[in-house]
């Protein structure tokens, strides 16, 4: 074993790709001594993406007081990076903000709009917007709002959608947005290739992990369709089937109609920036994880995008999870050589909070020793 490159994601709501990297690297050295690693933070657009930029680049962390996901004030921040702002909408209204009263139908994604607001008086000309982990499912209105856009009901009244009352909308009003959106370059990192709407949009495919009871679904799918098509009156631009439309609850889909945002796949954003082709040449092994392996994890999630990128030098590529679900085997096409599943017990989330650290450590552990052990079989 030569070189090693560990490059995790965040397990959310447990422990941070830093702290996963920083334990899969301790085992392996404790394994092989001499062995080279390449430890990396990675995101795709969700919590720590703003970590793992300023890993890389020479930048600063802003801290902002925000509107939470329900309203209230949040301590949030984003990234400068000379004149570019690093967002994660996670910080402002993602899933971890939300604790355990999870409601996507009252959600809203405005104090995501404010920390653009500050980015944008900050002199930033260029901004990079992360959607992952969101507890929204709003489109991005709320944001749109933030930054001047008005929504009227059927009796002109302005007011602030959220999932629940996207279907109230009458009329969009441009006429106040922030001119300054104009003049800035706005890439979104996107964690899925979702489409807004239907059996394999954003309500559907990602509600229930927010909150979303099955006999709601379709009437906040409704609420997303509704938005696009007040935002095609508006600016004549179909966002129904606009790949990673779907993601952070339909915020791609807005924030590419209305503030002109290049949706991108945020793994390959980061890749790119962290210059991982580069790091792969000579190496032995990858090993990469997040909090859940499943069916989802390969579409643009941090683990597809690791492992086509190894692929292609014939890397082999180790995947670590609290959870491997049997919809993951597609994974195995994309280069992905074996998955593991962490939880060494039977115990709730909020007990597995507590042993996630040793399970990744001793899973770690038991993976280099059965490495050890077959290369002498």
């Amino acid at each position: 074993m030569k070189k090693i490159v560990i490059i995790p994601d965040s397990f959310k709501g447990t422990i941070s790709s830093q702290e996963a990297g920083r334990i899969i690297e301790e085992e392996a050295k404790k394994r092989w001594p001499d062995v080279e690693t390449v430890r990396m933070e990675i995101a795709d657009g969700g919590e720590g993406s703003v970590d793992a930029f300023l890993s890389v680049l020479d930048g600063e962390k802003k801290q902002v007081k925000v509107r939470g996901p329900y309203g209230e004030q949040v301590e949030s921040f984003y990234g400068k990076i000379k004149e570019t702002a690093v967002i994660e909408m996670a910080a402002a209204a993602g899933l971890p903000l939300a604790g355990e009263c999870l409601n996507a139908g009252e959600a809203t994604t405005y104090g995501v709009g404010e920390l653009i607001l500050d980015a944008l008086q900050g002199g930033v000309k260029k901004i990079i917007l992360g959607l992952g982990g969101s507890a929204t499912n709003e489109g991005g209105a709320g944001a749109l709002a933030a930054l001047g856009v008005k929504f009227l009901n059927e009796r002109g009244e302005e007011f602030i959608p959220v999932g629940n009352t996207l279907h109230c909308i009458k009329k969009i009003d441009l006429s106040e947005l922030d001119q300054r959106i104009k003049e800035t370059e706005i890439l979104v990192m996107c964690d899925v290739s979702t489409v807004l709407c239907g059996a394999n949009g954003a309500t559907a495919i990602f509600g229930p992990q927010k909150g979303v009871e099955p006999e709601d679904v379709s009437r906040l799918d409704y609420g997303l369709r509704h938005f696009a098509e007040k935002i095609y009156e508006v600016t004549g631009k179909e966002i129904l089937q606009l790949e990673g439309g779907g993601a952070a609850g339909g915020m791609g889909a807005g924030i590419a109609a209305i503030l002109g945002g290049k949706l991108m796949s945020g793994i390959d954003i980061m890749l790119d920036t962290i210059a991982f082709e580069e790091v792969l040449k000579d190496t032995s092994m990858v090993i990469t994880g997040e909090g859940k392996i499943d069916g989802q994890s390969s579409y643009g999630k941090v683990i597809s995008g690791v492992a086509k990128r190894a692929k292609k030098y014939q890397v082999p590529v180790i995947a670590l999870a609290g959870a491997v679900t049997e919809d993951a085997d597609l994974l195995y096409e994309m280069g992905v050589s074996a998955m593991f599943g962490i939880n060494r017990r039977a115990l709730s989330f909020e007990e597995l909070k507590a042993t996630t650290k040793m399970d990744l450590r001793k899973t770690a552990e038991s993976i280099f020793r059965l490495m050890d052990l077959s290369s002498k079989v």
